[in-house]
């Protein structure tokens, strides 16, 4: 009989202060399953940026844990959870640096030590992913930002990671850019946790949605019955389009 595999996220008791005395996190407890898409939702402030760099050691707690697929973030395992914990930033450029899309993909993969045939197996699959291997050999700068933000996404699936963080997928999108990584993110047989304010897209992609706000978690459970909680969403500054109404999308 196999073992349960562990959770893709533990976080116990987070709690984190800035040097300045802002106190962003007080005691945050959340566990994803291997495999679960979750929205991360709240007001700007409420800490989830905070939260987000604790998940793969850039920020170290000042209490409580976090635990990736059963290894502590810390400075012994480090290596591997910045493997195992793949962040695609809102801004692409923030990740696209080399002259084609293909060493952008290989960037990563070959500082941790792969070469030949089986880096261009996992840069050609990455790309595979996303849908922009035909464009391997193209600069990312002449690509259209929506490309440009499926290439960020693959640079880090060519990673292998375990979770993979999006920070406001959706933003800057044309219509026909939104539905395409909608798609592909729907594919993905990777954790995904989606820090958002598009709350249509939250509900599209990901069954479940965590409210974090003023440095706490305010509600957890089914994405459409949190949008659909006309009280929680005013209390926590959340509002959806106008018109949009969550039951009404299956």
């Amino acid at each position: 009989m196999t073992a349960p595999a562990h959770p893709s996220l533990v976080v116990s008791g987070l709690a984190y202060a800035y040097p300045d005395g802002h106190q962003a996190l007080y005691g945050v407890d959340l566990t994803v399953a291997r495999g679960e898409r979750v929205a991360l939702l709240g007001p700007n402030g409420a800490g989830k940026t905070t939260l987000v760099l604790h998940l793969n050691g850039i920020l170290t707690p000042g209490a409580g844990t976090v635990t990736v697929a059963g290894l502590p973030v810390g400075r012994r395992h480090m290596a591997e959870i910045r493997r195992k914990v793949g962040i695609v930033f809102q801004d692409p450029d923030d990740q696209l640096f080399m002259p084609t899309v293909r060493e952008d993909v290989a960037f990563g993969p070959a500082a941790a030590g792969l070469r030949g045939d089986a880096l261009d197996t996992v840069v050609r699959r990455a790309l595979d992913r996303v849908g922009m291997a035909d464009f391997a050999d193209r600069p990312p700068h002449h690509l259209s930002f929506g490309q440009r933000r499926r290439v960020a996404v693959a640079t880090v699936l060519a990673m292998e990671p375990e979770i993979l963080v999006l920070d406001e997928p959706s933003s800057n999108l044309d219509p026909a850019s939104r539905r395409e990584l909608a798609d592909i993110l729907r594919d993905l047989d990777v954790t995904v946790l989606m820090v958002t304010h598009d709350l249509p897209y939250a509900l599209e992609l990901c069954p479940r949605a965590v409210i974090l706000s003023e440095g706490v978690i305010a509600a957890d459970g089914p994405t459409g019955v949190i949008l659909a909680d006309e009280e929680l969403m005013a209390r926590h500054r959340l509002e959806l389009p106008f018109g949009f109404v969550p039951q009404s999308v299956a």
